[in-house]
């Protein structure tokens, strides 16, 4: 069927910026949907009714009028964070077509002299500033989608106390317009406030001498958590992430999250990885909500109750990671059971009781058993010496895919 949606990419230069086709598919609209910002870049010539997205947002306007000539105006590439990305998963792709104009991040890179490949990006809209924690790494450049007039001064808050208070803030607003300007400064001392509502920020990281110095790869220092004894150190929890394996877009159940740290770094392997964090103690839950926080991961879902209870009705996952109370009546069975063909279950064992359970389960399952012994040396006296950690006892099960 020939395309009864356009999504048409409009920057700050509003109509005159528009390529011919964009400008027919506008002229032959029935109804064009936009922000009222948006729309009023639209001349009188363009004679189709203007309809505002409702508040809350919500694409069931649109959807309603499957079959009609309809535009959808968008800011700049509507795939690139834009209202094109939630469309193409309710529209067919032969049922639209989307009409691109450079996107903010294309015109700010242009402005800075960044070559885009080199760039990180992250959209701050409509989610916590927090969620830039997981991208601060001396040396890197970051284009930031503001949320926000008020969003530079908050990032700016943020890269002080994380102790990257020397970076280099630019501010852009209003790109590709009459009205474009550009606001610079560093974190430490950010002069501006507020912002004009469209804007973008570009950040040259720099890290103080004070601050902490994080890895992007799994096995974060003990320190980097907040928590209360209920803590899978260092080394363990690398192994046990890498018997996990995260792997892009897959769904983690943190089981006995504690101050989740396994739930955590498994979504800082990937920025589409996901977890659910099943905890029932009060104050874990509100030492899970700093950690994740403060290591850039706002999205972990927190699921405040006590497994194998909790677990019923919760989306199915590819993987789950039981930290404690394998020993539980049906634990072990539950997480199984919900676990998705081919997915993964690792579960840690400090007791002799839950040592059993776990040997008892790969002996009905199978499944692969695994001592972890970790010492470090401490002082005795005037020598040093090795301090044996208690050792963990690791199961990783392969659910078979016909399972």
């Amino acid at each position: 069927m020939a395309p009864w949606l356009t999504v048409v990419g409009i920057g700050e230069d509003g109509f005159s910026g528009l390529g011919k086709p964009a400008r027919r598919a506008l002229l032959g609209a029935g109804r064009i949907v936009g922000s009222p910002r948006q729309l009023a870049l639209l001349p009188r010539c363009i004679t189709g009714e203007r309809l505002p997205w409702p508040s809350p947002f919500s694409l069931a306007p649109v959807l309603a009028l499957r079959g009609e000539a309809v535009c959808v105006l968008a800011s700049g590439d509507p795939m690139f964070y834009g209202v094109g990305a939630s469309l193409v998963r309710q529209v067919a792709a032969e049922e639209m077509q989307v009409l691109s104009t450079p996107s903010s991040c294309s015109l700010a890179a242009a402005r800075l002299g960044w070559p885009l490949q080199d760039v990180q990006v992250v959209s701050l809209v409509a989610r916590p500033s927090a969620a830039l924690n997981a991208h601060l790494y001396s040396g890197v450049h970051l284009l930031v989608l503001s949320n926000d007039g008020d969003s530079p001064a908050q990032i700016a808050a943020l890269l002080r106390e994380r102790g990257f208070g020397p970076s280099r803030m630019q501010v852009f607003e209003h790109l590709g317009g009459a009205q474009e300007r550009r606001l610079t400064g560093s974190a430490d001392d950010w002069p501006h406030s507020p912002a004009a509502a469209l804007n973008l920020v570009a950040i040259e990281c720099r890290a103080s001498a004070s601050a902490q110095r994080l890895s992007p790869v799994v096995g974060l220092p003990d320190s980097a958590f907040r928590h209360d004894g209920q803590l899978t150190k260092r080394d363990v929890r690398a192994i046990t992430l890498a018997r996990l394996a995260p792997r892009p877009g897959e769904l983690l159940w943190d089981v006995g999250a504690g101050c989740g740290s396994i739930g955590i770094e498994w979504m800082r392997a990937h920025p589409s990885c996901r977890t659910l964090a099943i905890e029932a103690d009060a104050g874990r839950q509100a030492i899970i909500e700093h950690n994740r926080d403060n290591l850039g991961v706002p999205g972990l879902q927190l699921v405040r109750g006590k497994a194998p209870q909790a677990l019923q009705g919760l989306e199915r996952p590819d993987a789950i990671f039981i930290g404690g109370g394998v020993t539980r009546e049906g634990m072990l069975q539950q997480c199984w059971d919900h676990l998705l063909p081919g997915g993964r279950l690792v579960a840690n064992a400090v007791t002799l009781q839950s040592e059993l359970a776990l040997m008892n389960w790969r002996e009905r399952h199978g499944g692969e058993l695994t001592r972890i012994h970790v010492a470090q040396a401490q002082p005795l006296g005037a020598f040093d010496t090795w301090r044996q950690a208690l050792p963990i006892t690791l199961l990783e099960v392969i659910k078979p895919a016909d399972a």
